[in-house]
């Protein structure tokens, strides 16, 4: 029998079903670590960026450069990515070296206007220090991945736990039912010779 009672246990309640109860406990439980670690790796993904981030601002530099022809598109590097509109500019740094590349440059850019450059500490064009908005979200989606993964692993883990609980818990009623039924029913089960006239 499956009931394994213990004094002031409730009789109705079966091992399976205080089973199926701690598998819940160990989900909620699963769900708690998931946030815990995902906010721990959100955070830490937040402070290592945010130092590359540092560490990248300070040999970036933004000089005024020169439109010195028409503006084109060009495509990125990736199929889906969007057209861009670069032109060729001219700026100075440090001051006694000139630049001469064709960038993005804003829509409607003409010949002799000025525009705002990225720039290295040599003067070769680069890319922008990303922005606080950009890490921050990347940040949150580290962390977000990883307590999704958590639950979902927890979660598939319990749902496997709850399966064998229900199948041993089917096999045990079948298993009392069969004792049970031929006085429930009133019907003697066969035994040896019942059949003998």
């Amino acid at each position: 029998m499956d009931d394994d009672r213990t004094s002031g246990a409730n009789p109705l309640r079966r091992r399976a079903d205080r089973t199926r109860t701690h598998l819940h406990a160990v989900f909620a439980v699963g769900c708690l670590i998931a946030v815990i670690c995902g906010i721990a790796i959100g955070r830490d993904a937040w402070t290592d960026s945010g130092r590359a981030a540092e560490a990248l601002t300070r040999h970036r530099h933004v000089v005024t450069a020169t439109a010195v022809g028409g503006t084109s598109h060009r495509t990125g590097p990736g199929a889906n990515e969007r057209p861009v509109v670069v032109a060729p500019v001219t700026w100075q740094y440090p001051a006694d070296r000139r630049h001469a590349e064709t960038v993005p440059v804003p829509a409607g850019t003409r010949r002799g206007d000025t525009i705002r450059v990225w720039v290295d500490d040599r003067g070769d064009a680069a890319t922008a220090p990303p922005a606080a908005a950009d890490l921050a979200v990347q940040a949150f989606g580290l962390g977000a991945m990883a307590a999704t993964g958590i639950t979902l692993l927890t979660g598939a883990l319990v749902r496997v736990g709850i399966r064998v609980v229900d199948a041993r818990s089917a096999r045990a009623w079948e298993s009392e039912w069969e004792d049970v039924e031929p006085r429930w029913t009133g019907r003697l089960r066969p035994g040896p010779g019942a059949d003998d006239g």
